[in-house]
């Protein structure tokens, strides 16, 4: 793995463990040599985990639509920042940039963000894993939701298992590097 999309709040949240595990995640992609690429934004988790890989001589990828840097949320000192008109072209540029996703707590973009990706792979438009960083429970609620989508039959019980969730960073990532995804075309039953 060179690069990881991280999609995650535009605040800060009310937990300090948020934005220490964000830190220790982009300690960990530092010291593997991977590539962040990432909202842009220079606000909350989004700036936190920008700033802590730059700190750490990492490298950033930020993909900002236009109307988000215009209302100057941009981070200014990234290795590379893509304007792009549209959030699907956001999206979009941020899955061919990176080889697996990762979602940290936020609000309903970064839920949004991490769906359609993970939708993407049981579609078989990528085999990149998707993970969640599960900082203190915080996707505890939509792991079960999707559970009993599988249990209802609206979610294979393998896709239901290639979305990896970890409340260790570390351990996240060495999930995602040895997950195979292989697309099942008659997940439909």
């Amino acid at each position: 793995m060179n690069s990881i999309a991280v999609f995650c709040g535009s605040n800060f949240g009310h937990m300090p463990e948020y934005l220490q595990l964000t830190k220790i995640l982009a300690t960990e992609l530092v010291n593997r040599n991977i590539r962040l690429i990432y909202g842009g934004g220079a606000v909350g988790l989004m700036g936190a985990i920008a700033d802590e890989v730059l700190l750490l001589g990492g490298e950033v990828i930020g993909v900002l639509p236009e109307k988000l840097a215009g209302a100057e949320i941009a981070h200014k000192g990234l290795t590379e920042l893509h304007v792009v008109k549209t959030m699907h072209e956001r999206k979009a540029l941020m899955a061919e940039l990176s080889d697996a996703f990762i979602a940290l707590p936020g609000g309903i973009g970064t839920l949004e963000e991490i769906i359609e990706v993970f939708t993407w792979t049981q579609l078989g438009f990528h085999q990149k894993p998707c993970g969640l960083l599960n900082i203190n429970g915080f996707y505890d609620k939509l792991n079960s939701f999707l559970l009993d989508m599988s249990k209802n039959g609206f979610l294979s019980e393998y896709h239901f298992k290639t979305l990896l969730i970890n409340e260790d960073p570390a351990d996240l990532l060495n999930e995602l590097e040895n997950q195979k995804i292989i697309y099942q075309p008659k997940w439909i039953k």
